[in-house]
């Protein structure tokens, strides 16, 4: 089992990011794990920068927790301009809105390997703005968080709050996916819980 140590020693390197991020329904009693979470990680670190998507639920848990020590070592992608404007904690945001992807063909390939959301990610990659084609956006969203673009910088490793009675289901399901096919370790709550109980 990885520990907070080895986890710190491996990745706390320049140009090291790290999603912090999961799904928007959270356990009563696991809301204050996902803020010491993120606290704990901000002062043992000095160097790695925090990616989330700006949900609701453990992204924003975690991201309090970055933003109580640190905000500019929080950053978001988010699924278009102005996404929870209000409950924006981040230092730096990207939207998929200012993103041009038909320069990102890994990206587009990539975020229809969730097949539910094939063919509604070609309508939005043609220029569809509907209420349907907006749900591929948070999915292509998912994606940019791990690979980056052009201009973003790809993912380094993922810290995931799952549900895990459903693991790997939903939009935190397909970003964890897209981390495996790319060789982007992962871990959930089942480790880092361990690392709040020894810290």
């Amino acid at each position: 089992m990885l520990t907070l140590r080895e986890f710190i020693t491996t990745y706390d390197k320049e140009d090291a990011i790290v999603l912090l991020e999961g799904k928007r329904e959270v356990l009563d009693n696991d809301r204050n794990k996902l803020e010491a979470l993120g606290k704990l990680l901000v002062t043992n670190t000095s160097k790695m920068i925090f990616r989330s998507g700006n949900a609701t639920g453990a992204d924003l848990y975690f991201s309090k927790g970055i933003f109580s020590i640190d905000s500019s070592r929080l950053q978001v992608v988010t699924p278009y301009s102005g996404h929870r404007k209000k409950s924006n904690l981040s230092n730096q945001t990207f939207s998929l809105s200012d993103i041009d992807l038909t320069d990102e063909d890994a990206v587009v390939f990539q975020s229809k390997s969730n097949k539910k959301m094939e063919k509604l990610i070609d309508l939005y990659v043609a220029g569809e703005r509907n209420a349907l084609a907006m749900k591929a956006a948070y999915i292509i969203r998912d994606t940019i968080k791990v690979l980056g673009t052009t201009e973003i910088k790809p993912a380094t490793f993922g810290i995931f709050y799952d549900d895990l009675k459903k693991p790997f289901s939903g939009g935190t399901g397909h970003t964890m996916k897209v981390c495996e096919q790319n060789g982007i370790p992962i871990i959930n709550q089942n480790i880092w819980f361990e690392w709040l109980k020894s810290n």
